[in-house]
């Protein structure tokens, strides 16, 4: 087996199954806290993550992809000078954003009408500190193409928090909010350790001119930051404005439709996570063409795996929501239909700013995303003030086909990608699939019977 096929074996399967275990925790631990929490709680429980998830992207869009490419393409001894120079670029950062949070935190409470919150806010920024070591761990390991690490980490991060939920359920203990956020200090500080642990004999630092890399990381990583947020704003801004404008309760029943779809959205995650540090080194060395049949390549398969999965929700909506949430959250089935729609969209996306950020062509990746993240603010100001809840769905799924319309010109400019090899690709993974794994097992299942 050649080195390169070795590597997207492993690599392929431990992305998938961490992102598959952190959609499995990550879900369980919703499901139980959907039942033990009134839905104005679980309503401000959402607002604070979708609030923490985009403070931490402004920490690593700044410096995640700008590290792993110089990293993995760079020569060994500079290694030393680029981590360090991420850990003071990252620090900065860390140091800025926790000041903002004990600052801000009053003022997101008075506009969700969630006092609670302030208090979780300003628990979370211990967490938010010690999780700049457990990212740039992760990175370091990511770009020397190692992945077991990062699995175990994200592994370890997500089992905590659910086990306190789950026993918490099981013994009926009336969950606080605080406890949730002091459960996922306790969580990254563990995680952090172990990452450590995974990554120390790549993790060294040398501070000798780093005022070179940090200048060079800012200018590639500035726009990875800009995307990253502009990503994760289109992708919460309507459970944000719907807690503004309607109230906790409508962003939590969004929420649902939305944790179920991110079970489909495991391939796509995965596929992200490996084809980022191969795309930069067969550039490299290949050019374009390399990375135009990389893109199609994977969003085809990824389309492939992800079809049954939305199909099955899609006609099952009804039964999946009461299966999931209970009755008292049926506003979710209209809902997740809508966004099972926009679902089949996330690989053409995800894989645009992956392609593109590994070729060094930051600054497009995030003037698209920045585009489709304003477009989708404004078709959500105006569509939830006509149509209630269903609005911010319609506003997300305009936004989405916009972006990927745009996103597909794009690429067909720069690397020659043609939409028409996706879907070829995509047909042709069923029966490759099946010749390859499943009429093989067969054959050895009769030879076995046979004997």
């Amino acid at each position: 087996m050649t080195a390169k096929r070795h590597y997207w074996i492993e690599s392929g399967f431990l992305s998938v199954l961490q992102n598959f275990s952190g959609v499995f925790f990550g879900f369980a631990s919703f499901f139980l806290l959907v039942r033990s929490l009134d839905n104005h709680s679980f309503g401000a429980w959402v607002l604070f993550m979708s609030t923490t998830t985009i403070v931490e992207a402004i920490r690593n869009g700044l410096i995640q992809s700008a590290l792993i490419r110089y990293v993995s393409s760079g020569r060994k001894e500079e290694h030393p000078r680029i981590v360090a120079a991420s850990l003071l670029l990252g620090g900065s950062v860390t140091l800025l954003t926790v000041g903002a949070a004990h600052l801000g935190a009053p003022y997101l409470s008075a506009l969700w009408k969630t006092p609670e919150l302030t208090n979780l806010f300003r628990v979370y920024t211990i967490g938010f500190s010690v999780s700049l070591f457990l990212s740039l761990f992760n990175c370091v390991e990511q770009a020397n193409l190692r992945f077991r690490g990062v699995f175990v980490t994200g592994l370890i991060r997500q089992f905590l928090f659910f086990a306190f939920v789950a026993a918490s359920f099981f013994l009926h203990h009336r969950i606080e909010l605080s406890e949730l956020a002091w459960v996922q200090v306790v969580s990254i500080v563990v995680s952090t350790v172990f990452a450590y642990l995974y990554t120390r004999d790549h993790f060294k630092l040398s501070f000798d001119n780093t005022g070179y890399w940090i200048r060079k990381l800012f200018g590639y990583g500035k726009y990875g930051f800009g995307t990253s947020v502009s990503s994760l704003l289109s992708g919460t801004i309507d459970q944000m404005m719907l807690g503004a404008m309607l109230s906790p309760a409508a962003s939590g029943a969004f929420n649902i439709a939305v944790r179920i779809t991110n079970l489909i959205d495991i391939p796509t995650n995965a596929m992200a996570a490996i084809v980022f540090p191969q795309s930069a080194k067969r550039m490299e060395e290949e050019g374009s063409s390399a990375v135009k049949y990389l893109y199609e390549k994977s969003v085809g398969t990824t389309l492939a795996i992800l079809l049954p999965g939305v199909l099955f929700l899609y006609f099952f909506a009804d039964w999946v929501i009461w299966a999931v949430a209970g009755q008292k959250y049926a506003d979710s089935i209209p809902l997740l239909k809508i966004t099972l729609l926009y679902c089949l969209l996330i690989p053409f996306g995800r894989q645009f700013g992956t392609i593109l950020d590994s070729v060094g062509k930051t600054r497009i990746t995030f003037l698209v995303v920045l585009f489709t993240a304003t477009l989708n603010l404004g078709l959500n100001f105006i569509l939830i003030r006509k149509m209630g809840v269903m609005g911010a769905a319609y506003a997300t799924l305009c936004s989405n086909i916009v972006g990927f319309t745009v996103a597909q010109y794009i690429l067909r400019r720069e690397i020659g990608v043609e939409l028409k090899n996706t879907i070829i690709y995509m047909y042709r993974f069923y029966p490759e699939f099946y010749n390859r794994h499943v009429l093989p097992a067969w054959s050895r299942k009769s030879n076995i019977d046979n004997q």
